[in-house]
């Protein structure tokens, strides 16, 4: 298959929010790859408004709930990316995933030496289950520092395999 006619995540999505959501927006964005998702009505993150740079849709509820779910059924696959057990809404995006039998892959950052191995295993899952829709989700910021850069960097480099 030749990636560069034929890109695997054609489209990628998240909520938004600080951390994970915002890394895998600014991975498509730097390489021309389309991107959006579901945000909370009001477009509100953590730290305020989430920035106009990021194509999203306001969910008709501002339950994150809601838009977490939408992000999981808009999406072919599910891509989480953790530091530590799952909590909070990262728990849940892999709950909803699971609920809804949408493919799914948690990657730990923190097992994670080699980022180009990381990459290409996340390729190969991507290629096997034929995501062209990819929901990203994870820590926000306040949770886990550096996420937000941790996850532009491991998509990028998937991105442009």
């Amino acid at each position: 298959m030749n990636h560069k006619t034929e890109p695997i995540f054609k489209r990628i999505v998240s909520g938004g929010q600080t951390g994970a959501d915002r890394g895998a927006l600014d991975a498509a964005l730097a390489v021309g790859r389309p991107c959006g998702g579901w945000c909370p009505k009001g477009r509100r993150a953590e730290d305020g408004r989430i920035p106009d740079r990021y194509p999203l849709q306001e969910h008709e509820s501002s339950a994150y709930h809601a838009r977490t779910e939408a992000n999981v059924l808009d999406s072919d696959g599910t891509l989480v990316f953790t530091r530590g057990k799952p909590s909070g809404g990262t728990a849940l995006t892999i709950r909803l995933a699971q609920q809804h039998k949408k493919p799914l892959l948690v990657v730990s950052l923190d097992e994670a030496d080699d980022l180009n191995a990381l990459a290409r295993h996340i390729r190969r899952w991507g290629e096997a289950y034929r995501i062209g829709v990819l929901n990203v989700a994870g820590p926000r910021e306040s949770e886990k520092p550096g996420m937000q850069r941790a996850v532009e960097t491991v998509l990028r480099r998937v991105l442009e395999l």
